[in-house]
């Protein structure tokens, strides 16, 4: 049953935001008492925690599992933006924001997890990027994940619209791209990008 309730919750969380949800909402939506809730969450920050903790660890599987399908670096990229964006494609309000803004403390939490799972996709996706010749070598790999992770991040807890975020996101994974790659980096990113159009 708390799988369940975690299951529900984060799903209500991703599409209404944490901070218009409420206990209630989730105990309607699953048929049951506010009480069942209460026994496996004492709060509805300990279910927010919880919640957040296993979308976190979905996200990084579904990437690890688009990564193994052996892409190129930059469709890699495209292909993972497009998994973010079919995630949240119901969501109004953008979920980071509203986790900085109503709850910062386990806001704080997600980031330092976030942190070092991102860097680490973010490094092994430039070092696949150069040994393919779509990104040049020489570059300074960590300051340019540093600034692709900071570059993202403060997009997503900065703008309240999902939408709007998705397409800064966008953005900013082109200016990513544009900045480290070679011509064939350059080719391969404006085929993605039509592929986007289309």
């Amino acid at each position: 049953m708390k799988e369940k309730i975690i299951t529900k919750a984060s799903d209500l969380f991703m599409k209404l935001g944490f901070k218009s949800v409420t206990m209630d909402d989730i105990a309607g939506e699953m048929c049951i008492s506010k009480k069942t809730i209460y026994k496996f969450f004492c709060n509805k920050e300990i279910l927010i925690e919880e919640s957040t903790a296993t979308v976190h660890s979905e996200i990084h599987e579904i990437i690890s599992n688009i990564v193994a399908k052996q892409f190129n670096a930059i469709e890699e990229n495209f292909e993972i933006r497009k998994m973010f964006r079919e995630m949240f494609k119901s969501a109004d309000a953008s979920p980071v924001y509203q986790l900085k803004k109503h709850y910062p403390e386990i806001f704080e939490k997600v980031m330092a997890r976030e942190i070092n799972e991102c860097n680490k996709v973010f490094k092994q996706n430039i070092e696949k990027g150069i040994a393919q010749g779509l990104y040049r070598k020489g570059i300074a790999i960590e300051t340019y994940v540093r600034f692709y992770y900071n570059l993202v991040f403060s997009i997503k807890e900065q703008t309240s619209s999902e939408k709007e975020g998705q397409q800064l996101e966008l953005e900013i994974l082109e200016y990513h791209t544009r900045a480290i790659a070679t011509p064939a980096g350059i080719a391969e990113l404006e085929k993605q990008l039509i592929n986007i159009e289309k």
